[in-house]
């Protein structure tokens, strides 16, 4: 994958052909818009007890039907205020997930990330340059500086996840969240513009 020049030193249309090409391609993912075919899988993937215990403050079965119209508000991408795509595969066009930058301040050049992917698709990479691009299409395209997230302690995978992608953990709200009969923190991580470049 070659680095994407950024916006302000395109010199010529190649370029810019180039930068537009790149931004949404990773190594193993394209980000794209979604699509109304993605929403079954979003809602079959939110309410599976294996990432409600990773996503949700609590495992709670709930009526289907509001997750499609939140993803479909998060990926309506109006504004940039919130930004919303789905990921497939780049060899085969399979959808895997979705990917959200949401919360932007415009003041504060900061946005936070989220990010579901369907549980047979864990553990392959395809979460970790997911989680590149959105930092990239955020630091490259909608100015931020600081990108963050939050996630729970115990969910060691997707913090080796998001370290690979550049997050440093911040700090964390000790025993923040009740699960399993036990408290447990809160993670907080972030990236900022000049850590993303300092990696090349």
């Amino acid at each position: 994958m070659a680095p994407v020049t950024p916006f302000n030193q395109l010199s010529n249309v190649e370029q810019a052909e180039e930068y537009a090409d790149n931004l949404f391609t990773g190594r193993h993912v394209r980000l794209r818009p979604l699509q109304q075919e993605d929403l079954p899988y979003l809602e079959q993937w939110w309410f599976d007890p294996s990432i409600v215990v990773l996503q949700n403050h609590t495992v709670l079965p709930r009526p289907e039907g509001g997750v499609s119209e939140q993803f479909a508000l998060w990926s309506a991408n109006k504004d940039t205020d919130a930004v919303g795509f789905s990921i497939e595969l780049l060899e085969t066009e399979e959808f895997v997930g979705h990917v959200t930058l949401y919360g932007r301040n415009s003041i504060n050049q900061s946005a936070t990330l989220a990010i579901v992917l369907g549980p047979e698709f864990h553990g392959r990479g395809y979460g970790s340059d997911a989680v590149r691009l959105g930092i990239k299409y955020g630091f490259l395209q909608l100015g931020l500086n600081r990108i963050e997230l939050q996630t729970w302690a115990f969910n060691t995978r997707g913090i080796a996840s998001y370290t690979k992608a550049g997050f440093i953990e911040e700090g964390r709200r000790r025993e923040a969240v009740f699960f399993n009969g036990r408290r447990h923190d809160e993670v907080i991580m972030a990236i900022l513009k000049e850590d993303w470049a300092g990696r090349g």
